[in-house]
């Protein structure tokens, strides 16, 4: 059962999804026509659970679901990988791919990059410290307060010289 995305709790449930790319009016209209459809639908073992997404950053997609009255199963998860499978193919998308690191710049900008060889892009001056990188154990909408974080306090610290 869908629900405006402001509506369900701060302890629903999230997963992040992060586009190598910025979605165009057009394909953010049909994201929010397929997500809606698909979350009106959305259900575990049966039962339909009160859902929801949001498009952040125009770049980033976040899907919730509020668990206090039933978590959602691993049948149910497969569903919506499925359905994000499905618009990568029709809008030549890469989400669901988990190998990424989703960095922002001060002015904003977001930019998509492999999580392997992080340490060379490091070393080749293309990480700054300068930058945000989106936290990787979001779990609840509450979580998403804290979307960001700046990357020497981040796990990537590790990278850059003390």
């Amino acid at each position: 059962m869908y629900l405006p995305f402001d509506q369900l709790s701060s302890t629903s449930r999230v997963w992040l999804y992060a586009s190598s790319r910025p979605f165009s009016e057009g394909e953010q209209s049909l994201i929010r026509t397929e997500l809606k459809t698909f979350c009106e639908g959305w259900a575990t073992h049966g039962t339909l659970m009160p859902t929801s997404f949001e498009i952040l950053h125009e770049q980033l997609l976040v899907l919730a679901v509020d668990e206090s009255q039933l978590g959602a199963s691993g049948c149910s998860i497969d569903s919506s990988v499925r359905a994000l499978r499905k618009l990568e193919d029709s809008l030549g998308l890469d989400l669901v791919d988990q190998g990424k690191i989703t960095l922002k710049s001060s002015d904003g900008d977001l930019r998509v990059v492999s999580a392997l060889g992080i340490k060379s892009k490091v070393e080749a001056g293309e990480i700054s410290p300068a930058l945000e990188v989106l936290q990787p154990n979001l779990q609840t909408k509450g979580d998403l307060q804290a979307l960001w974080q700046p990357i020497l306090k981040s796990w990537l610290s590790r990278y850059f010289p003390n």
